[in-house]
């Protein structure tokens, strides 16, 4: 019953990236009643026991809206785009086309700075009282991608910031590496990611450089669909892949490079999750400009449904 219950569940669920917390859209009686279409017939109070063996739990309002967020999607807007995305995930799926999700990591003072959470230690760590940042020997800059089909992590560590480029050199570094070897006969990708940051809907050097850089370079069409702002911890990479490197370095300082380097490496679940890493030491610089004429160098097709945050990049050696 666990197994139909996470299946049901698997495009429905967001988390907190720091906690490992977990919950859904979805109601209990909701559950139940999907779970009775497929002839398993439990009372929703059995639905809300199960949650919690699996690790959900019930929530109630905080102060935790994400900043600029002050003129949130109507509900029936924001619904439609779950409910387009998940389709979009299932007939990448049932293609064998990778499906990846996309996301920064919060940054990190590099130092012997104070590490929120426990660890079993014979001893504890000594920190500096204060995380001054003139005593950092740099920020960590992570972009994760995570595939969703083979449950597997590739994180870049930057050095300086999250721009659309360093974002799209993150994800251009998992096809070289890993994606396609792992999908060799593949020419389409569907990419998930949030609406804001360097790989925001509005920003044009995200389309710009996929274009240029993943699609024309290595012939493949992308395929994007971005959450609905306000909805950054329904991105798997959020709470499938942060929340357990979170868990593996808490409440160690991270005091090199290597340090979170070697902590992102020996991430790994249960459920089979195995994370890969490397450095970008290259700088990249904010406030790059495209220009209209670059704009219209883009082989890019916007969907009919919410055609601001879902869209096609083909590369220019195809016909759109």
């Amino acid at each position: 019953m666990i197994t139909a219950i996470a299946e049901l569940l698997e495009h429905e669920t967001a988390g907190d990236p720091i906690s490992g917390l977990k919950w859904t859209r979805k109601t209990t009686e909701k559950i139940a009643a999907q779970l009775k279409r497929l002839k398993i017939d439990v009372s929703a109070k059995t639905v809300a026991r199960l949650l919690k063996e699996m690790g959900y739990s019930l929530r109630v309002n905080h102060k935790r809206l994400e900043s600029g967020n002050r003129n949130p999607p109507p509900r029936k807007v924001r619904n439609r785009q779950f409910e387009y995305i998940s389709r979009m995930r299932k007939k990448f799926a049932r293609c064998g086309n990778p499906v990846v999700s996309g996301d920064g990591k919060k940054k990190e003072k590099v130092g012997n700075f104070k590490n929120p959470g426990n660890s079993w230690e014979k001893e504890p760590y000594a920190v500096y009282d204060h995380d001054f940042a003139s005593d950092a020997a740099g920020k960590a800059v992570p972009y994760s991608v995570y595939d969703t089909l083979a449950n597997l992590g590739f994180v870049v560590v930057g050095i300086s910031h999250e721009t659309p480029a360093f974002v799209v050199r993150a994800i251009v570094s998992w096809w070289r590496e890993d994606g396609q070897n792992r999908y060799p006969d593949k020419e389409e990708l569907l990419i998930l990611v949030d609406s804001g940051g360097g790989n925001g809907w509005r920003s044009r050097g995200w389309k710009y450089h996929l274009q240029h850089e993943l699609c024309d370079r290595y012939g493949l069409t992308v395929t994007v669909c971005h959450y609905p702002p306000g909805a950054s911890k329904w991105n798997p990479a959020d709470h499938r892949l942060h929340s357990e490197i979170s868990k593996n370095w808490a409440g160690k300082p991270l005091e090199s490079y290597e340090t979170a380097l070697k902590y992102i490496r020996t991430t790994k679940t249960k459920t089979g999750l195995r994370v890969r890493a490397r450095m970008e030491r290259k700088r990249y610089a904010t406030g790059e400009r495209i220009t209209n004429r670059q704009m219209a160098t883009l082989c890019l097709t916007r969907h009919k449904t919410n055609p601001d945050w879902n869209y096609t990049l083909a590369p220019h050696h195809c016909e759109m």
